[in-house]
Protein backbone atom coordinates (compact mmCIF):
# COMPACT_ATOMS: atom_id res chain seq x y z
CA UNK A 1 0.00 0.00 0.00
CA UNK A 2 1.33 3.40 -0.99
CA UNK A 3 -0.11 6.79 0.78
CA UNK A 4 1.00 10.14 0.11
CA UNK A 5 0.27 13.60 1.35
CA UNK A 6 -3.20 14.82 0.87
CA UNK A 7 -4.99 11.45 0.56
CA UNK A 8 -7.49 10.49 2.90
CA UNK A 9 -6.03 9.31 6.59
CA UNK A 10 -6.79 5.93 6.99
CA UNK A 11 -7.24 4.39 10.66
CA UNK A 12 -4.62 1.71 11.40
CA UNK A 13 -4.61 1.52 15.18
CA UNK A 14 -5.04 2.85 18.68
CA UNK A 15 -2.95 4.14 21.08
CA UNK A 16 -3.88 1.90 23.88
CA UNK A 17 -1.73 3.79 26.74
CA UNK A 18 -0.12 6.62 27.26
CA UNK A 19 3.28 6.65 29.65
CA UNK A 20 5.83 8.50 30.90
CA UNK A 21 8.39 8.27 33.69
CA UNK A 22 11.18 10.71 35.34
CA UNK A 23 14.98 9.11 35.78
CA UNK A 24 15.42 7.33 38.83
CA UNK A 25 18.82 5.41 40.41
CA UNK A 26 18.75 1.75 38.24
CA UNK A 27 20.13 -1.43 39.25
CA UNK A 28 23.94 -0.73 38.93
CA UNK A 29 26.06 1.24 41.19
CA UNK A 30 25.62 5.13 39.28
CA UNK A 31 23.14 3.67 36.57
CA UNK A 32 20.01 5.63 36.52
CA UNK A 33 17.43 5.20 34.29
CA UNK A 34 13.48 5.98 33.24
CA UNK A 35 12.45 2.97 31.97
CA UNK A 36 9.89 2.17 34.81
CA UNK A 37 6.98 4.40 32.91
CA UNK A 38 3.76 4.82 34.52
CA UNK A 39 -0.03 5.33 32.46
CA UNK A 40 -1.12 8.92 32.30
CA UNK A 41 -4.92 9.75 32.46
CA UNK A 42 -6.42 12.71 30.30
CA UNK A 43 -4.78 14.64 27.71
CA UNK A 44 -0.39 14.67 27.56
CA UNK A 45 1.15 17.65 25.68
CA UNK A 46 3.65 15.93 22.72
CA UNK A 47 6.60 18.39 21.36
CA UNK A 48 9.73 17.52 19.47
CA UNK A 49 11.86 16.23 22.29
CA UNK A 50 8.71 14.19 23.33
CA UNK A 51 6.17 14.03 26.08
CA UNK A 52 5.34 16.49 28.55
CA UNK A 53 7.18 14.72 32.02
CA UNK A 54 8.76 12.14 30.52
CA UNK A 55 12.27 12.14 30.91
CA UNK A 56 15.45 10.00 29.37
CA UNK A 57 18.18 8.90 31.69
CA UNK A 58 21.72 8.90 28.63
CA UNK A 59 20.80 11.48 26.02
CA UNK A 60 23.34 10.13 24.02
CA UNK A 61 21.58 7.09 22.77
CA UNK A 62 18.48 7.73 24.25
CA UNK A 63 15.77 10.72 23.94
CA UNK A 64 15.81 13.21 20.82
CA UNK A 65 14.19 14.66 18.19
CA UNK A 66 14.95 11.19 16.79
CA UNK A 67 13.66 8.97 19.68
CA UNK A 68 10.92 11.26 20.50
CA UNK A 69 8.07 8.81 21.34
CA UNK A 70 8.59 5.16 21.94
CA UNK A 71 5.96 2.80 20.92
CA UNK A 72 5.60 -0.90 21.98
CA UNK A 73 2.62 -3.14 20.92
CA UNK A 74 0.66 -4.31 23.27
CA UNK A 75 -0.08 -7.25 20.99
CA UNK A 76 3.74 -8.74 21.90
CA UNK A 77 3.13 -8.98 25.87
CA UNK A 78 1.48 -12.78 24.84
CA UNK A 79 4.36 -13.59 23.10
CA UNK A 80 6.67 -12.44 25.91
CA UNK A 81 4.16 -14.65 28.60
CA UNK A 82 4.71 -17.47 27.20
CA UNK A 83 8.44 -17.59 26.49
CA UNK A 84 10.15 -16.13 29.09
CA UNK A 85 11.02 -17.58 32.61
CA UNK A 86 7.68 -17.19 35.20
CA UNK A 87 9.72 -15.00 37.03
CA UNK A 88 9.29 -12.23 34.22
CA UNK A 89 5.76 -12.21 34.00
CA UNK A 90 5.30 -9.86 36.64
CA UNK A 91 6.72 -6.89 34.78
CA UNK A 92 4.55 -8.17 31.66
CA UNK A 93 1.37 -7.57 33.34
CA UNK A 94 0.58 -3.85 32.35
CA UNK A 95 2.08 -1.73 29.75
CA UNK A 96 5.36 -0.12 30.22
CA UNK A 97 7.36 -3.37 30.45
CA UNK A 98 9.83 -2.02 28.00
CA UNK A 99 9.70 1.25 28.45
CA UNK A 100 7.58 2.33 26.04
CA UNK A 101 5.36 5.93 26.01
CA UNK A 102 2.29 4.63 23.23
CA UNK A 103 1.59 0.79 24.12
CA UNK A 104 -0.23 0.07 20.74
CA UNK A 105 -3.02 -2.08 19.45
CA UNK A 106 -3.41 -2.90 15.57
CA UNK A 107 0.32 -1.73 14.62
CA UNK A 108 3.62 -3.63 15.04
CA UNK A 109 7.30 -3.76 13.65
CA UNK A 110 5.49 -5.66 10.51
CA UNK A 111 3.11 -3.03 9.92
CA UNK A 112 4.69 0.54 10.47
CA UNK A 113 7.17 1.64 7.44
CA UNK A 114 10.29 4.01 7.93
CA UNK A 115 8.93 7.70 7.11
CA UNK A 116 5.09 6.39 7.70
CA UNK A 117 3.60 9.65 8.85
CA UNK A 118 0.56 9.50 11.53
CA UNK A 119 -1.85 11.70 13.12
CA UNK A 120 -2.59 10.78 17.00
CA UNK A 121 -4.16 13.05 18.57
CA UNK A 122 -3.76 17.02 17.41
CA UNK A 123 0.05 15.98 16.62
CA UNK A 124 1.65 15.18 13.52
CA UNK A 125 4.31 12.18 13.99
CA UNK A 126 6.83 9.80 12.03
CA UNK A 127 8.10 6.66 12.36
CA UNK A 128 12.10 7.55 12.39
CA UNK A 129 13.65 4.08 13.25
CA UNK A 130 13.65 0.68 15.08
CA UNK A 131 14.48 0.19 18.63
CA UNK A 132 18.10 -1.49 19.56
CA UNK A 133 17.64 -3.00 22.91
CA UNK A 134 19.85 -2.14 25.47
CA UNK A 135 21.13 -4.32 28.50
CA UNK A 136 18.92 -2.27 30.77
CA UNK A 137 15.99 -4.38 29.78
CA UNK A 138 17.89 -7.46 30.84
CA UNK A 139 17.82 -6.66 34.60
CA UNK A 140 14.32 -5.14 34.77
CA UNK A 141 13.18 -8.63 33.49
CA UNK A 142 15.92 -10.57 35.08
CA UNK A 143 16.75 -12.27 32.12
CA UNK A 144 20.56 -12.37 31.18
CA UNK A 145 20.04 -12.33 27.36
CA UNK A 146 16.54 -10.55 27.25
CA UNK A 147 18.08 -7.45 24.91
CA UNK A 148 19.69 -9.96 22.51
CA UNK A 149 16.20 -11.95 22.57
CA UNK A 150 14.22 -8.37 21.84
CA UNK A 151 16.80 -8.01 18.95
CA UNK A 152 17.08 -11.38 17.25
CA UNK A 153 13.11 -11.75 17.49
CA UNK A 154 12.29 -7.61 15.75
CA UNK A 155 10.02 -7.61 18.33
CA UNK A 156 11.77 -4.37 19.26
CA UNK A 157 9.63 -1.73 19.15
CA UNK A 158 9.96 1.60 17.14
CA UNK A 159 10.55 5.51 17.47
CA UNK A 160 8.57 8.48 16.28
CA UNK A 161 9.90 11.99 15.47
CA UNK A 162 7.07 14.97 16.05
CA UNK A 163 6.26 17.16 13.17
CA UNK A 164 4.05 18.99 14.14
CA UNK A 165 3.58 19.43 18.43
CA UNK A 166 0.11 18.73 19.59
CA UNK A 167 -1.81 16.25 22.62
CA UNK A 168 -2.15 12.78 22.80
CA UNK A 169 -4.31 10.88 24.91
CA UNK A 170 -5.12 6.53 25.69
CA UNK A 171 -7.79 5.73 23.23
CA UNK A 172 -6.83 7.94 20.34
CA UNK A 173 -6.78 6.53 16.49
CA UNK A 174 -3.60 6.41 14.73
CA UNK A 175 -4.40 7.42 11.16
CA UNK A 176 -1.65 6.82 8.30
CA UNK A 177 -1.61 10.03 6.30
CA UNK A 178 1.62 9.32 4.08
CA UNK A 179 3.69 5.57 3.95
CA UNK A 180 6.58 6.65 0.67
CA UNK A 181 8.03 3.72 1.75
CA UNK A 182 6.11 0.62 1.61
CA UNK A 183 8.39 -1.95 0.99
CA UNK A 184 10.71 -1.11 3.78
CA UNK A 185 9.09 -2.03 6.95
CA UNK A 186 10.43 -1.49 10.45
CA UNK A 187 10.67 -5.52 11.15
CA UNK A 188 12.03 -5.80 7.58
CA UNK A 189 15.16 -2.89 8.63
CA UNK A 190 15.40 -4.50 12.54
CA UNK A 191 16.02 -8.15 10.58
CA UNK A 192 18.64 -6.82 8.10
CA UNK A 193 20.62 -5.66 11.71
CA UNK A 194 19.88 -8.74 13.93
CA UNK A 195 20.58 -11.17 10.78
CA UNK A 196 24.31 -9.44 10.42
CA UNK A 197 23.44 -8.41 6.95
CA UNK A 198 26.37 -7.20 5.49
CA UNK A 199 25.32 -7.51 1.60
CA UNK A 200 26.37 -4.29 -0.91
CA UNK A 201 23.40 -4.49 -2.88
CA UNK A 202 20.52 -4.06 -0.06
CA UNK A 203 23.03 -1.94 1.90
CA UNK A 204 23.28 0.49 -0.89
CA UNK A 205 19.06 -0.10 -1.42
CA UNK A 206 19.10 1.10 2.33
CA UNK A 207 20.88 3.38 2.78
CA UNK A 208 19.12 5.64 0.06
CA UNK A 209 16.09 5.79 2.91
CA UNK A 210 15.24 8.69 5.13
CA UNK A 211 17.05 7.06 7.61
CA UNK A 212 18.06 8.94 11.27
CA UNK A 213 21.73 9.39 11.61
CA UNK A 214 22.45 6.62 13.58
CA UNK A 215 20.99 4.12 11.55
CA UNK A 216 22.65 6.13 8.37
CA UNK A 217 26.07 5.82 10.16
CA UNK A 218 25.63 1.73 11.15
CA UNK A 219 24.84 0.69 7.43
CA UNK A 220 27.09 2.46 6.11
CA UNK A 221 30.16 1.37 7.90
CA UNK A 222 28.38 -2.32 6.84
CA UNK A 223 29.03 -1.29 3.46
CA UNK A 224 32.22 0.14 3.67
CA UNK A 225 33.42 -2.66 5.93
CA UNK A 226 31.94 -5.52 5.18
CA UNK A 227 31.75 -5.95 8.89
CA UNK A 228 29.21 -5.94 11.77
CA UNK A 229 29.35 -3.42 14.46
CA UNK A 230 30.14 -4.93 17.88
CA UNK A 231 26.90 -5.28 20.38
CA UNK A 232 28.61 -6.34 23.57
CA UNK A 233 28.55 -3.37 25.73
CA UNK A 234 24.77 -2.37 24.11
CA UNK A 235 23.18 -5.59 25.29
CA UNK A 236 25.65 -6.32 28.17
CA UNK A 237 26.76 -2.92 29.16
CA UNK A 238 29.98 -2.40 30.98
CA UNK A 239 29.96 -3.06 34.59
CA UNK A 240 31.16 -0.45 37.05
CA UNK A 241 31.01 -2.88 40.50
Amino acid sequence: MRQTAGMSPMEIGQVRTVLTGRVRPYTRPGSTSAIDKAPRTGAVAVGPLGLEGDEQADLRVHGGQDKAVHCYPWSHYAHWRTTLPAAASAVLRQPGAFGENFSMEGVTEGEACIADRWQVGTALLEVSQGRQPCWKLNERFGVPDMARRLQESTRSGWYLRVLQPGEVRAGDAVRLLARPWPEWTLARLLGLIADRNCDPGVLAEVLRLPLPPSWQRLFARRLENGQVEDWTSRLQGARRD
